[in-house]
């Protein structure tokens, strides 16, 4: 039996710019994304009539019906499959776990029918997917449909950090009460080192995260917590929340920093990471 299994990485938005509202009320971004080595893992194979399992240490509550991405993904195809997700990252968390596992199948089931291109339909699958397919530093603009890769920008060490709370994306977005916001720079930064490139990254945004922290307060929590940490560069939330990132100029820094956040608070989901 033909296996599959493909890795479904953490995007992190490092920054999110909220740049204007359409008519039809979709906001317009532009926002510097980068991918985690921690993330969900999805496994396909054939079979008579298509399932999908939830499985891991954040299965819990995760849809396995039409509802999952990952089930409306593979629906694209015309072909019956069992898919077994295995959740490690928190759900609704904003760091595009759905979004990243939907890629991950839709790169699955390429494979396994050896048709390389995406079903129609794909990209329209939520507004994170198509940059989830490219699994690479990126910029985000529009609503998610303009990815332009991002080589050249060094690895960033990361300690992630969510308090167990969902924050309702549209929520968050309908509290924001300015809603047109300059872009980041026309060009964005080549060959920074470590320090360089977290010194620019300061000077960008998140405008979700005030309205967010107004959701849910407990994100202002994290945010003290991270920053409070030893040798940390910089801390922000990523899209729109709860999950908040801390940045570190070597990756011992990252490790050290997460096992003593982990040891504060136990019951946060916490873990180090390399983003690229």
């Amino acid at each position: 039996m033909t296996i599959i299994k493909v890795f479904a990485p953490a995007k992190v938005n490092l920054t999110l710019h909220v740049t204007g509202q359409r008519k039809d009320g979709y906001h317009l971004l532009d926002s510097l994304v980068m991918f985690a080595d921690v993330g969900d893992r999805i496994t396909v194979m054939p079979t008579e009539a298509s399932r999908l399992e939830v499985t891991g240490p954040r299965a819990a509550g995760v849809p396995t019906g039409n509802t999952n991405l990952v089930a409306r993904a593979a629906a694209l195809f015309d072909i019956p499959v069992h898919i077994i997700l295995s959740k490690h990252l928190p759900a609704s968390a904003g760091i595009g776990g759905g979004s990243s596992d939907a890629a991950a199948t839709l790169l699955a089931l390429s494979d396994l029918t050896g048709d390389t291109r995406l079903p129609s339909g794909a990209t329209e699958l939520g507004a994170d997917v198509r940059v989830c397919l490219m699994r690479q530093a990126a910029r985000m603009r529009g609503i998610g449909e303009d990815v332009i890769p991002c080589p050249g920008l060094p690895p960033l060490y990361a300690v992630l950090a969510n308090p167990g709370v969902e924050v309702p994306t549209p929520a968050v977005f309908n509290a924001l009460q300015n809603k047109v916001n300059p872009p980041m720079p026309k060009r964005l930064p080549q060959g920074l080192n470590t320090h360089a490139f977290i010194g620019w990254l300061s000077d960008q945004r998140n405008d979700l995260q005030a309205p967010a922290i107004a959701a849910a307060p407990v994100i202002s929590d994290v945010l003290n917590a991270l920053s409070s940490l030893p040798d940390v560069q910089l801390a922000r939330m990523s899209g729109s929340g709860a999950t908040c990132f801390a940045l570190f100029e070597t990756e011992k820094a990252a490790q050290d920093a997460a096992r003593l956040l982990a040891g504060q608070q136990p019951d946060w989901w916490v873990a180090p990471t390399c983003l690229s």
